[in-house]
């Protein structure tokens, strides 16, 4: 029986969201206007989605008013994630201090919920961001801090630099779908198990590629449509074909069964969404998992 209030906790901080996000970062373009970016808003919070992925870079900055904006108008908190973007000219603590204050003003928000360090680009290290990090929670910026794209050493480092301030590493945000399963193949996944660390999966459906829309003879188009090209889609018929038999035999939809695949591997998907149609059919992959057998055959068929 589906229940679209299924929580989970964020590493070891206490905070409890729902088990699946939204990504954010087409919201504040012009492809999708305000008044829909606040009825998905509105239509994210009642199916239980309750965290709300952006960041500084996300449509430079848009993204974060319009949640901003929708948090004004609505009366309605959702815990806001946002991450700084390490800039090649941005080399110290004082760079995401500031970014992030800059991010609370376009939020409208005293503090984030949670914020990350987006890339661990060097030459600084990622011990300097951590430090950085721990100032936002010490001053009440963020309530709770994490990394993005971060190897398992990594992860590792800023684990042990944050240990030493007494904050937990809250979350690493990484790719992770059943078209790329790097982080599973990498163990990061079973590093941030053994930390306790929550893994957050963006591009959950592989950039609308696992939601059942595609063929080779139904290409996407622009930038999806050159990274997943003809070739590319016949060469993964198998694991679609294995999606649609799985999704008509659960009475669920395709991407709700590409989406459940990444609970199943402990992660805590974000979708985007950009109608309430699609915010509410994301959440139907919450409250069920597939089998153990239905996960295989979805591997195996990938290959």
């Amino acid at each position: 029986m589906q229940d679209s209030t299924e929580t989970v906790t964020l590493g070891k901080t206490g905070i409890r969201l729902g088990a699946l996000g939204v990504g954010t970062n087409t919201w504040g373009s012009r492809a999708v206007s305000h008044g829909q970016v606040r009825l998905t808003f509105d239509a994210l919070l009642d199916a239980g989605v309750t965290l709300f992925d952006t960041a500084e870079i996300y449509t430079g900055g848009a993204s974060e008013r319009a949640i901003g904006r929708c948090i004004h108008e609505s009366g309605r908190k959702p815990l806001v994630l946002s991450k700084f973007f390490p800039y090649p000219w941005r080399l110290g603590r004082r760079a995401m201090t500031a970014a992030l204050h800059r991010s609370l003003a376009r939020l409208s928000l005293e503090r984030v919920d949670v914020y990350l360090l987006h890339f661990p680009f060097p030459p600084v290290p990622v011990e300097t961001w951590a430090d950085a990090l721990a100032d936002a929670v010490e001053t009440g910026h963020a309530r709770a801090v994490g990394v993005s794209n971060c190897t398992p050493e990594q992860t590792r480092r800023a684990h042990a630099a944050l240990a030493a301030r007494g904050i937990p590493l809250a979350c690493n945000e990484v790719e992770l779908n059943l078209l790329n399963r790097r982080a599973v193949e990498s163990r990061l996944l079973d590093v941030c198990r053994e930390l306790e660390v929550t893994v957050i999966g963006y591009r959950p459906l592989a950039l609308g590629v696992l939601s059942g829309k595609y063929s080779a003879d139904h290409r996407p188009g622009g930038y999806r449509g050159m990274v997943y090209g003809r070739s590319y889609l016949a060469g993964i018929q198998p694991l679609l074909t294995s999606l649609q038999r799985i999704a008509k035999a659960r009475g669920k939809t395709v991407s709700q069964v590409a989406l459940n695949w990444v609970l199943c591997k402990g992660a805590l998907p974000i979708p985007g969404a950009k109608t309430p149609a699609q915010a509410r059919e994301n959440a139907g992959a919450m409250g069920w998992r597939l089998s153990a057998a239905e996960v295989t055959e979805l591997e195996a068929a990938r290959g």
